[in-house]
């Protein structure tokens, strides 16, 4: 049925390169080694209920980005009517993540508790400045934001299939009144 297939972004075109239709890619994976064995990928933007589905084939890499060439596309005009565009995957075809990993597409949106059965919130957003994530909990009671660091000691649970995680609360955590 149109609309209800989940979609994983793994890179958005930036900008053409050369004059035959190439793109730049800007991948949005941790595992950029996928480019590598994809034929095929699937174009559009985070409002589009149904991507169209293109032929992939990698040109090489430039820096950070992916050079690609995607089917139809044989022109520098083509090319730059899709910078901005989104490649994506079926969810059903994202890599597998080892055991204790999640994307984080997952994890946005999971019921935050504490051990003691405290509801904290939602998971809204994961930040990734360096040495650890830290998982952004939007307060059940309105008061703001609560920051919790992906840490064994306080990330004590994650269950996807129950939409919810389990925290351990460090002293210090929460802000006292």
């Amino acid at each position: 049925m149109k609309g209800t297939r989940a979609w994983v972004v793994i890179g958005e075109i930036t900008k053409p390169h050369g004059v035959r239709g190439a793109v730049r890619v800007l991948p949005h994976t941790d595992y950029p080694q996928r480019f590598d064995s994809l034929s095929e990928v699937y174009l559009g933007t985070d409002d589009d209920p149904e991507p169209k589905q293109m032929s992939f084939s990698l040109l090489g890499w430039q820096k950070d980005q992916l050079i690609c060439r995607l089917g139809g596309v044989d022109s520098r005009d083509a090319a730059e009517k899709l910078r901005g565009k989104l490649l994506m995957v079926p969810r059903e075809e994202a890599v597998p993540l080892p055991e204790g990993y999640y994307y984080i597409f997952d994890l946005v949106g999971l019921a935050v508790h504490t051990e003691d059965g405290e509801y904290l919130g939602r998971l809204k957003e994961v930040l990734q400045p360096g040495a650890n994530d830290v998982y952004i909990v939007e307060a059940a009671d309105g008061s703001g934001e609560i920051l919790l660091p992906a840490i064994k000691e306080v990330i004590l649970d994650v269950n996807l299939r129950e939409g919810r995680m389990l925290v351990r609360l460090l002293p210090g955590l929460l802000e006292e009144e």
